[in-house]
């Protein structure tokens, strides 16, 4: 279904535009999404990592929308360098829904295998906290009797801007089919607190971090060069036409496609007639049980 409120785009309509969505129509589709996940695999409730971020505390407004907040468990999981601005912003959340929350400090967790390898860079170690982030996330989904809903948006999962089996591990993904811009929106038509919607999108994996800063340019950028070469199917030649300098296209078609291992099970090798993952795809499979 196409949320987008411009399905062919012109040389003359601003990009940004076309990313506009129908955001009661979004909320609807999301919330029954999320049910319908959760529901149909025998659940009632779910967990989800709350940052702070807008990613984050709109995956926990839908969560609440669709299962009623007292059948969310909201985690927060700080490091030693995380700002407390973003504790405050993440119980912003908690406090405007009424959801259940817990707040785990990761420091003594990760701390051990930092200092066994001593020369560990800023992203090595970002990748050990979102993973930690997430074994936390599954015992207290056991734990709760919930399942892990994810908070990756589209944008993210394209540029593979995630770490595997870390942020982008979950049970469902009810925002990754919205760029960076939409989340934004639909974050702001739910109520989601100012404080987070108008602050610089960050990881908090290390002091001062940000998003884009450590991507080298702006979501709004990504989102509409994005669009063009995923949702309209632009060629290369066609997005510089749009007014894109060519490195540029090049260097993000480049990331989308070298991250498309981030996106998929791992695969299988093909042995037998019927492989999971290749031959037996669907629930309809199940019939013979």
């Amino acid at each position: 279904m196409n949320l987008t409120t411009h399905s062919q785009p012109t040389a003359t309509t601003h990009l940004l535009s076309r990313l506009k969505i129908n955001t009661r129509l979004a909320e609807d589709i999301l919330t029954r999404f999320i049910r319908h996940e959760v529901y149909s695999n025998g659940f009632k409730r779910v967990v989800v990592g709350l940052s702070g971020g807008i990613d984050s505390a709109l995956s926990t407004y839908l969560a609440a929308r669709a299962l009623g907040p007292e059948n969310v468990l909201a985690i927060r999981m700080p490091y030693r360098t995380s700002s407390p601005n973003s504790l405050a912003d993440a119980q912003a959340v908690i406090d405007a829904l009424g959801v259940q929350s817990e707040t785990v400090d990761i420091t003594p967790m990760v701390e051990p295998l930092f200092e066994r390898f001593s020369d560990m860079n800023h992203v090595r170690r970002g990748n050990i906290m979102a993973r930690q982030r997430m074994i936390i996330l599954y015992d207290q989904s056991m734990a709760f009797g919930g399942l892990v809903v994810g908070t990756s948006n589209k944008t993210e999962m394209l540029l593979g801007y995630s770490t595997i089996y870390g942020d982008s591990a979950a049970a469902m993904q009810p925002i990754a089919d919205l760029y960076k811009c939409q989340v934004r929106q639909l974050a702001a038509a739910m109520g989601v607190p100012d404080s987070i919607l108008h602050k610089a999108p960050s990881a908090d994996l290390w002091e001062g971090q940000t998003d884009e800063a450590e991507l080298g340019y702006s979501y709004d950028t990504a989102d509409q060069l994005l669009y063009l070469l995923i949702d309209e199917r632009y060629s290369i030649q066609a997005c510089v036409e749009e007014g894109f300098e060519r490195e540029f296209v090049e260097q993000i078609w480049q990331r989308v496609k070298r991250n498309h291992y981030k996106r998929t099970q791992p695969n299988i090798a093909k042995l037998s007639k019927r492989t999971i993952g290749v031959d037996f795809l669907y629930i309809r499979d199940w019939s013979n049980s």
